[in-house]
Formats: C-alpha cells, structure tokens, sequence
C-alpha cells in the first residue's frame, strides 16, 4: 500500500475546488477574520491607552525575523487564552504535552499527504507552546524540570513535522533539504543553549529563530495544497512546491543561523579558534591564490602534453610542481603575508599541506562521482571549495604560515564582555 498516496484527494483538472481544498482554506479564513477583527480592536486601544507593553518579549531580545511590535500585538492577542487557562487550572505540562501530540499528528499528517492538516496541527502545536510557559508563571508553578521539559519538547515538536516532510519527499532531491532543515533546527538552540551554558548571553544572536521557524513551516504547510490545486491540479502526487521552498529557505537560513550564533560565541570566549576567525579576511587571497596556481597547473600540463614535449603523466607532474611553486609564492607574499618565517621550514609545511589537500580533493571527486549521472566538472568544483573551506585555508592559516611569522597582522577582533544569564524558573532554555 502507497501510504504517499494513500486517503489523498486531488482535484479535477479545471473542476473546481475539491472539499480538500475548502477544508485547508476554512481555518484560514477563519484566523484571517479572528486577525482583522483583532487588528481593530488593538489599533482602537492603543489609540485609547497607548501601546501595550509585554515584559517578557522584550526580555526575548531583539533578534530574529519579527518586529517587537509584532511580538507584543501577538502576547496581547493570546492574553485571554493564558489567563482563561489559568483560571480554569489546566497545569502547563498537560499543555506542553498536547503541543506534543498535535506536532506528532502533524508529522503523520503530512507523511501521508495531508499537508493541510499537517500545517494547521503544527501551528496549533506552536501556539501551545507559546502558552504553556505564561500559564506556569502566571499561576505560579514555572520550575525548572518544567522549563527543560518544554525545551525539550519544542526539539521533539519540530522533528516530527520535518521528519514526515522528509518521509513524503523521500526519493527526491527535496529530501535533502528536509534533513537540512531538520539539522539546523536542532543546531540553532544548541549552540545558544551551550553558549548560555558557559555565561555568553545569544538571546539577540541569529535571525532565524524558533517563532520565525513555527510560523515559516507551518504557514507553508498548510498553504501548499492551495497553491497546489490552483496551479498544479491533477497531479497523480502533488509535489506541494511551496512547502518545498519553506524547506529549502528553512534548511538554508537555519543553518546561516547556527553558524551566525557560532562565531559570535567563539569571539565571545577569545582563544585560538576566535584568532582564526579574526585571521578569516585573509581567505578570499587565498582563494584566489589558489585559483591562479591550478589554472597555472592546468595550463603548463595541457600544453605540455598538447605539444608533444611531454608525456601526460610527466606533464601532469610538472603541472604540479609549478602550480605548487606559485601557490606558495603567493601565499607567503601576499595571501598571509608570512615573510618573517624561515622559507625552507615554510616549503615544507605547505608541501604537507599541498600533498594532503591533493589527496583529500581525489577522494572527495571519486566519492562524489558515485552519484548517479554525477558531472565531474561540478563533482570538481566541489570537492575542491569543500577540502578548501575545511583543510586547505585553515591549516595553511594556522600551520603553514602562522599569525607570528606575519609581517601585518589583522585586527582582532573585539570580544564583547561575557554576562552570566539570569536564571528564571520559568525561562526556557534556548530556542
């Protein structure tokens, strides 16, 4: 059984709108109505007592993708669900743990094709996030266990919805982007809870955050089978193409995120990682300098051989040697500006360099050729940018041509004063 394809209605070609369709619009219109009539109220009582003021968002911070102006009308909009749960006793775990079930179902939802449903329990599930934590705390039962438990939870929430985009796109390259996405999910609250861990405050660090993360997925989600019906009807199994966009949106900006959180904790906490950081400025010389050596290399090795004057592997030898020659020339003179070390000890640490980045660039083309119908021109481009970014620069950067061998040293950059986080019993952990 096609469990893809299994219960999915799809829309006539040219019909009109199947009762699929009406159900995922139906809480739109709905939330569109409750938001306009929300909107005027709000405007009419700002103009009356002025803007309303919520503490807690604005100890939230700054970052992420929402104005504070948003944050406030949407604390102000859900005011009355938080307190009418508090006055009716419903413990904020029970809510926490709904929010689980409903992201669970969720992800279920849209693993068997029902992205309507799918995106609406997600947002749903988002909402009671947002509402569990101002129960405990306005009912006074906010503890620690119950903050971690929600943090954990949220982790769990965002999975299950991922995990089902990634179950429905399986055999497709859009797979891809929902474990990416999957991944910086989980990255973007680590590296601000092992941060706050140590005593560096990231509340304000990184743009896309979980509110921006509920509201981007859920939203596209839920409004991928509209788009879907209007202008793709009759697919056999719809490829749902707006939620493939969040995904790939989501997979790139969350991961941006991560690293945006990542190199403001290592300046934060100084040391020899934050100095490379600092020395980061020299890559794009190094980048060119390696540029120039291979198209040197390419050039003597294919005429060489073109010519008659050489053998193609001798050529090929020859390539290396001179494109190596000026590949450390450059490097030492202009890229690092290394001319105070010794240049004998120097040859030697780039030829270590030179002979393992060649041999980590054969490997990464050979494994990138396993791919079916693989271009070995890109699986070239590729293994090259990656054993650059993740060997070549760095240790040529910090082994080859060290900071002290420099004639001109970069700025350092400056370390923001650490502060220990306030620790409130109903804080979440990171998000």
């Amino acid at each position: 059984m096609d469990l893809v394809n299994a219960g999915t209605r799809v829309p006539a070609p040219g019909g009109p709108p199947t009762e699929d369709l009406w159900a995922v619009l139906s809480p739109a219109i709905v939330a569109t109505g409750v938001l306009a009539v929300a909107l005027a109220v709000y405007a009419a009582r700002t103009r009356r007592l002025g803007r309303f003021n919520d503490e807690e968002m604005d100890d939230r911070g700054i970052g992420g993708l929402f104005h504070r102006a948003v944050r406030h009308f949407f604390a102000w909009l859900m005011r009355p669900l938080w307190q009418g749960l508090v006055a009716a006793g419903v413990p904020p775990n029970a809510i926490t743990t709904l929010a689980l079930g409903l992201a669970l179902g969720a992800g279920i939802g849209v693993a068997l094709g029902r992205f309507g449903l799918g995106g609406w329990l997600f947002i749903a599930a988002g909402a009671l996030d947002f509402l569990d934590g101002r129960v405990a705390r306005e009912a006074g039962q906010a503890t620690r266990s119950g903050a971690v438990l929600d943090s954990v939870v949220d982790r769990y929430c965002e999975s299950a919805l991922l995990v089902g985009l990634a179950w429905y796109y399986r055999g497709s390259a859009t797979l891809v982007a929902a474990l990416l996405a999957l991944t910086g999910s989980l990255f973007v609250p680590y590296v601000r809870a092992r941060g706050e861990a140590i005593g560096v405050v990231m509340k304000e660090v990184g743009f896309m955050q979980r509110a921006e993360r509920v509201v981007l997925l859920g939203f596209g989600v839920a409004f991928a089978p509209v788009l879907q019906a209007l202008v793709f009807p009759g697919a056999a199994r719809p490829s749902y193409h707006l939620a493939i966009a969040v995904l790939w949106l989501l997979a790139i900006t969350s991961h941006i995120t991560a690293l945006q959180r990542l190199l403001f904790l290592l300046r934060s906490l100084g040391g020899r990682a934050a100095s490379a950081l600092g020395s980061f400025g020299r890559a794009p010389h190094a980048l060119v300098t390696s540029l120039v050596a291979t198209l040197a290399d390419y050039v003597v090795a294919q005429q060489s051989v073109e010519l008659g004057v050489l053998s193609p592997p001798v050529a090929t030898a020859l390539g290396c040697v001179v494109g190596g020659v000026i590949a450390f020339t450059l490097s030492r003179n202009w890229a690092f500006g290394a001319t105070r070390g010794p240049l004998s000890t120097q040859a030697a640490r780039y030829a270590f360099v030179s002979g393992t980045s060649a041999a980590l660039n054969a490997g990464a083309v050979a494994l990138f050729l396993l791919v079916p119908d693989a271009s070995y021109p890109l699986a070239w481009v590729v293994a090259r940018a990656l054993v650059f970014l993740t060997w070549n620069y760095p240790l040529s950067n910090g082994f080859a041509f060290p900071p002290a061998e420099r004639t001109v040293t970069l700025a350092k950059p400056a370390s923001p004063p650490l502060s220990m986080p306030r620790v409130t019993s109903g804080a979440k952990v990171a998000t």
